[in-house]
């Protein structure tokens, strides 16, 4: 059994209402579920992703508010990619981002795609890789958002940059547990360090992809807003589910156990540079509990938070989204 692809890809942010600004005004993403950290019911988690809230498009967002910035380093997620059709479309993003006062590197090949690296406002590395025609696992359905063609829509995401101060101990849980294989490498942008390796998982391709980068020079990262939490790997089915749950319990690596989501099934470890992976079943899905017309325009709570939802809105900070 194999792993699909990405699933989602969770961040932190201070300020819920600016980042609901940048992710749906400006880089056009459809928010797919307004609901609250179930780890902390008092604040809340904010889905973006596709026109369906497809698996393997969702970038999402616990909010806290006051959360002091990330300090880049190593033990990482150092970078989300976000998937484009074309190089047309990096072309198209460049000069949309600076209409709105932010800057962008220069388009740039990464893994033999080409790229364009920016930040938000909170400074999560942002990148755009154009998919141009390449092959593996399917992009998502553009969301329709004034001011953007569907053609230059973002599609989903692309590969995760995880920099470690040692890739080896993150290769052998990419392929010795989680069954990735090495598909590349490529030179380094930040300088004379070992070059960028590539793995896949699945049909492969940009949605598959996790790159890791070696940085012995850094400090540890100590995150805060604009970092990046965890990402999320897709499982197809529950059967499968407790097929990972039997194999993660017996690497004995740190992990949660069987944790529903309601709209997935999770499993989250720890690999041994620290980073936070998860295992996350494609079904439910994220309209079991909306329809898929209206999805993210109330706030949703789980089948076993509802009864507590006075409770919950009371303690809720009023949010303007």
């Amino acid at each position: 059994m194999e792993l699909l692809g990405l699933h989602h890809v969770s961040l932190l942010t201070g300020k819920a209402e600016r980042n609901f600004e940048f992710y749906t005004k400006i880089l056009g993403l459809r928010l797919i579920k307004k609901t609250v950290n179930q780890d902390n019911i008092e604040s809340y988690h904010l889905f973006y992703g596709d026109a369906k809230g497809s698996p393997g498009t969702e970038i999402t967002f616990f909010d806290i508010p006051g959360l002091g910035r990330t300090h880049p380093g190593v033990s990482s997620i150092s970078s989300t990619s976000l998937r484009v059709k074309s190089s047309d479309s990096l072309h198209f993003w460049k000069n949309r981002l600076a209409q709105y006062g932010l800057s962008s590197e220069e388009v740039t090949v990464r893994a033999g795609r080409e790229t364009l690296a920016f930040q938000d406002f909170e400074g999560t590395k942002l990148i755009l890789v154009a998919d141009n025609e390449d092959t593996g696992v399917a992009a998502g359905e553009p969301w329709k958002v004034e001011g953007i063609p569907l053609e230059h829509a973002i599609l989903g995401l692309g590969p995760v940059t995880l920099t470690v101060a040692n890739a080896e101990p993150t290769i052998r849980t990419l392929t010795d547990v989680l069954r990735f294989r090495k598909v590349g490498s490529y030179p380094s942008l930040a300088g004379d360090f070992p070059e960028v390796l590539v793995y896949a998982t699945g049909e492969g391709g940009s949605g598959a992809e996790v790159h890791i980068e070696t940085r012995p020079d850094l400090p540890r990262e100590r995150l805060g807003r604009g970092g990046v939490h965890h990402v999320a790997f897709r499982i197809p089915n529950e059967e499968e589910y407790e097929h990972w749950f039997t194999k993660i319990r017996q690497t004995r690596l740190p992990n949660s156990g069987k944790v529903d989501r309601y709209y997935f099934k999770a499993l989250y470890f720890r690999e041994p540079n620290g980073i936070l992976f998860e295992l996350s079943t494609d079904t439910p899905g994220f309209d079991v509990d909306e329809p898929l017309e209206t999805l993210g325009e109330k706030l949703a709570l789980p089948a076993f938070l509802e009864p507590k939802r006075s409770e919950i809105e009371a303690n809720l900070r009023p949010l303007d989204i």
